[in-house]
Order: structure tokens, then C-alpha cells, then sequence
């Protein structure tokens, strides 16, 4: 696919009141001790280099002493509320370990290392600047995926707990080949249903190095899930193709081995699959979903220009009227939900209707 399809800079999108509310309602928006803009305050920073000495695009910082101790003990509350009852009884038992600045992306987080002193466990938090389009990225993610997301708001500053397993650019360029061929059939099932659900939810740009593969050993098998970490792209760009990972070429690799131990019948079943699970997860959710999806029809999420090249690229695709008249991205993936929903109404014959 031609890059020049893909925004190089995406615009950040203010959090409106009503999302603001509905955050509120769903107890995401909750109040924090520091901001992300606390953190910009470092006095140095020096690079991380992996094990190849490649640069990471990560950096870590140094703060002056007497602002150090003041951010360690803000950052050490905001895990409490995050992962516990928000009291200051676990404090003494963990420890900042690092505070690291992503210098590439448009979001430009800091990642901190907080452990546990008394184990040693540790996990990474994410603080970013607060945009809409990622907000309604996250949101829909833990509505419609299998998978569960933790984060939390604060008017212009976003937390997020780090998303466990492999980059999928690493695990492509390392494991990829080694794969045994019931490994390959079912990390293609998987990525065939993750390519549907990013389609369907227009959850767009998901290279390689946006989604991580995370492994789990059954007790007569390796199971594969596909989780996407970036949600910056959420309904914003007009090309329908963005919202397909096996347009991206830097999913090649996997696209082809895809084609190579599934046949066409199989694709069809898993999408068809996929399509099914988004319909129930949605049903299942329709209240809240339908809540949030009221939030996103009054915001402003894309450029004109974007929504109408995106409604008539899906009337084409599925002949639908209803994508021809959104008005803008909420409706379109409203219309999307929508049509997935009536099809699998339509398309089960023992649903009670």
C-alpha cells in the first residue's frame, strides 16, 4: 500500500464534555496526582539502545532532586489508584524504577517502570497527552475485543497499563520462520480474525509494530492472540484499505504465509467468525456502547474530506445507503456496528427473532 495513504501527523482531538461525562459515568475519569505535562520538567535524558545497540527511540530521564522525590510519590499514588483502592497503605512497598520518554509517534508518552520492592515484580504505565481519537480507540477495544483495557483520564492526561507480548515487527522477523505449521495455521486464524476486527471497529494503521502477538501454552498447544497497542488511528483516515492490516506491507510476511496454510474456505469461516463475535459483543454492550457511540457522533474526529471519502468507499463495498448518509465518523461506525448486526440476525437461523 502507498505510505502517503496513511496521515503522517494526526491531529489530537480535544476530550469533549459529553465524553467527559461518559468517562466519568464508566469510572475512567478520575482524579490524579500528577499530569503528563509534570513530567516534561526533566533536567536530561540519555538513550536506550537495545541488545544490538539499535536505538529504541526511547530515552530516559533525569529530574532535579528536590522535584524527583515529589513526582516518585505522585507517580506511586497513580499506580494505587490504577491497580488497588487508591489508598497509600502500598506506597512503601514500591519503587519508581524509571522514566522513559518515546521521542517518535504522534503521542509522545512516557513509560514508567514501577516495582514491586518486596518480589520484584514490576509493570509499565504509559502517560500521554489526552486525545479523543485514542480515548474512543481504547473504549471500543475493551467493548468489542476479547481483550480487557485498563486506563484512566484526567482532563488532558491519559494513563494506560502497558499491553503484554511480543512487537509484532520482533516476532515477525524473529519467530515467523520457525513457526511448526500448526503454529503458522493457527497465528493466521488469529491474524485473519484480528485483520476483520479492525475493519469492522475502523481501528486503522495496524503495522507490524502497532499490534504485539501474545503466546499462551495450552496443555496440548500454543494459542496466538493478536492485541493492537496503538489506537491513535481510530476513525480517521478516509481510505477504507488503512483499516485492513493485510494492506499494510509491513504485515507482508505474515499475509503471505496466511495465504500459503489456510484456503480461501477457511478465511471466509473465520471472518465470518470474527463478523459473529463483534455482533454479540456488541449486543451484549448495547447500552454503553451505544452511550459512547452517542459521544463520538457529536465530536469532531476526522477532516471532511476523510469522512466522505471513507462513507462512499464502504457504500461501494457493501451497498448499504446508510453509510452514504453519516454525517461524520461516529455515524459511519455506528452504521458499521449496525450493518454486521442486521447480517447476523439475518444470516442465523436458530436466533430466536
Amino acid at each position: 500500500m502507498d505510505e502517503r495513504l496513511i496521515s503522517k501527523k494526526k491531529p489530537s482531538y480535544p476530550v469533549s464534555q459529553r465524553l467527559s461525562n461518559y468517562l466519568t459515568s464508566h469510572g475512567r475519569n478520575i482524579k490524579i496526582p500528577i499530569y503528563y505535562d509534570d513530567l516534561l520538567r526533566f533536567q536530561g535524558a540519555i538513550e536506550i539502545l537495545d541488545e544490538n545497540d539499535n536505538d529504541t527511540l526511547w530515552v530516559r530521564t533525569y529530574y532535579a532532586e528536590h522535584e524527583r522525590d515529589e513526582i516518585e510519590s505522585s507517580l506511586k499514588r497513580m499506580y494505587s489508584i490504577l491497580h488497588a483502592d487508591g489508598t497509600e497503605d502500598i506506597l512503601p512497598y514500591l519503587s519508581i524504577d524509571s522514566i522513559d520518554f518515546c521521542t517518535f509517534g504522534n503521542t509522545k508518552p512516557f513509560r514508567v517502570k514501577v516495582r514491586n520492592i518486596i518480589n520484584d515484580n514490576y509493570i509499565f504505565l504509559y502517560i500521554k497527552k489526552a486525545d479523543a481519537s485514542r480515548i474512543y480507540g481504547l473504549e471500543l477495544e475493551h467493548l468489542l475485543s476479547p481483550n480487557h483495557i485498563n486506563f484512566m483520564v484526567h482532563k488532558d492526561t491519559l494513563i494506560e497499563d502497558h499491553i503484554l507480548g511480543i512487537p509484532g515487527d520482533v516476532f515477525i522477523a524473529e519467530n515467523l520462520e520457525n513457526l511448526s505449521m500448526q503454529d503458522k495455521r493457527a497465528l493466521a486464524k488469529e491474524f485473519v480474525k484480528f485483520n476483520e476486527r479492525c475493519f469492522v471497529r475502523l481501528l486503522a494503521d495496524m503495522r507490524s509494530y502497532n499490534y504485539v502477538v501474545v503466546i499462551t501454552q495450552d496443555f496440548d498447544r500454543v494459542q496466538y492472540r493478536i492485541r493492537a497497542i496503538d489506537f491513535d488511528q481510530q476513525n480517521y483516515e478516509g481510505n477504507p484499505k488503512v483499516y485492513l492490516p493485510q494492506f499494510l506491507k509491513e504485515n507482508n510476511q505474515l499475509v503471505d504465509m496466511t495465504l500459503k496454510v489456510l484456503t480461501d474456505a477457511s478465511i471466509e469461516q473465520y471472518k465470518k467468525e470474527e463478523r459473529s463475535l463483534l455482533a454479540k459483543r456488541a449486543k451484549n454492550e448495547k447500552s454503553r456502547l451505544e452511550e459512547l457511540l452517542g459521544c463520538m457522533v457529536e465530536d469532531t474526529l476526522s477532516k471532511p474530506e476523510k469522512v466522505k471519502e471513507l462513507k462512499m468507499g464502504l457504500f461501494q463495498l457493501t451497498k448499504d445507503v446508510n453509510f452514504k448518509k453519516s454525517k461524520n465518523m461516529g455515524e459511519i461506525l455506528r452504521n458499521a456496528l449496525d450493518f454486521i448486526g442486521r447480517n447476523y440476525v439475518n444470516e442465523n437461523p436458530y436466533l430466536i427473532k
